[in-house]
């Protein structure tokens, strides 16, 4: 035997304890979209705008909407995101560089004064990733302390100990010069 009994919406509304003009507008609007969905559209058109936009975050997606005259807070964005799936998981810097204990325990020069009286006697140099829209590109310069002029600079697709080596060949002979760095393991080889 079945069992099938038909409520007017006038009793489900009093059983549920909401008005009727209540249960008709809420029946209304479920077609349309909230505010969140909407932002949550607006974000996917900034993605799409540009290949390289995917890799957005919260705040770089907050900032893409200010300049859009769509202001946000960033839990909103957030929220929106997160709704649309659009959450990329954190990405942490790793480095590139290592440093072995015995090379850390040397003796710092520069002791952080990074002044010069005299070109091309204090130094500095290190290594960068650089990402590209076809890879990455490492980059190699030197700074002169004396004025910050970069007085070599090398690029590669790797970071290979000759990086370093190119680099510094660049320099030619110098005398009672420092060049301090990280103390990375490309440098190290080259030192060495």
């Amino acid at each position: 035997m079945e069992y099938k009994e038909k409520y007017t919406v006038k009793e489900m509304c009093h059983v549920l304890k909401v008005s009727e003009s209540g249960y008709y507008r809420w029946l209304k609007n479920q077609a349309k979209k909230t505010a969140r969905e909407l932002l949550t559209v607006k974000i996917m058109e900034i993605i799409s705008d540009h290949p390289d936009n995917d890799n957005y975050g919260i705040e770089r997606i907050k900032t893409a909407l200010h300049y859009k005259g769509i202001n946000a807070s960033r839990r909103t964005v957030y929220r929106a995101m997160s709704d649309g799936g659009l959450l990329h998981k954190r990405r942490r810097p790793h480095g590139i560089t290592k440093a072995t204990t015995e090379i850390q325990e040397k003796e710092n020069l520069i002791k952080r004064d990074f002044s010069s009286d005299m070109p091309k006697t204090k130094l500095l140099t290190d290594i960068t990733e650089v990402q590209c829209a076809d890879g990455k590109l490492y980059v190699s310069p030197v700074m002169d302390c004396f004025n910050g002029e970069i007085v070599a600079l090398e690029m590669r697709e790797n970071m290979k100990k000759e990086l370093c080596i190119d680099t510094v060949k660049q320099l030619g002979r110098l005398k009672d010069a420092i060049l301090h760095s990280d103390r990375g393991s490309q440098v190290r080889q080259e030192v060495a």
